[in-house]
């Protein structure tokens, strides 16, 4: 496994890479963070990882530039529990510049009175942006709860709404 702290615009990023997937882009904030880097001390990188690290850094570069609006990167497949992975693929579909509300989140995985789980859900994302949690709001537009501070899910916006 292979972490680095990747400077964002909007806050420090904790990135880790593991056999030749993204396992976490975390807030430096978040608590999780700190408990993922002493859980994962001693843990060795691989070439794989090195390379992948740096694909990952430039994609962020492009996106944080404006010059990307997906990524193309393998994502750990055994990240969360299955209710979790729908949310996040859901979230992965709102296309970047736009929002939804957590209530249609829970309606596009087919559990409209999940809302309340599919929030929670979206709240435990281990891989911010690439993930793009920010793209969620509430019922009333609000910009709710981010693990990041809600001023990072301001710029986020802001940044895809000026491209």
């Amino acid at each position: 496994m292979l972490t680095h702290f990747y400077p964002s615009p909007c806050g420090s990023l904790l990135l880790a890479i593991d056999n030749g997937h993204v396992c976490r882009c975390l807030w430096a904030c978040q608590k999780e963070a700190d408990k993922f880097l002493r859980a994962n001390a001693h843990a060795e990188a691989t070439d794989e990882d090195t390379r992948l690290l740096g694909i990952l850094c430039h994609q962020l570069d492009e996106y944080f530039q404006g010059r990307r609006n997906a990524f193309q990167l393998p994502l750990d497949p055994h990240l969360g529990t299955p209710f979790q992975q729908r949310v996040w693929r859901a979230i992965a579909n709102v296309p970047y510049g736009r929002t939804i509300t957590y209530k249609q989140v829970a309606a596009a995985i087919g559990k409209p009175a999940a809302i309340r789980a599919a929030a929670n859900a979206t709240g435990a994302n281990p891989i911010a942006i690439l993930v793009p949690c920010h793209r969620i709001i509430g019922s009333n537009g609000s910009l709710t709860g981010f693990a990041g501070g809600i001023a990072a899910k301001q710029f986020l916006l802001q940044l895809e709404q000026e491209r």
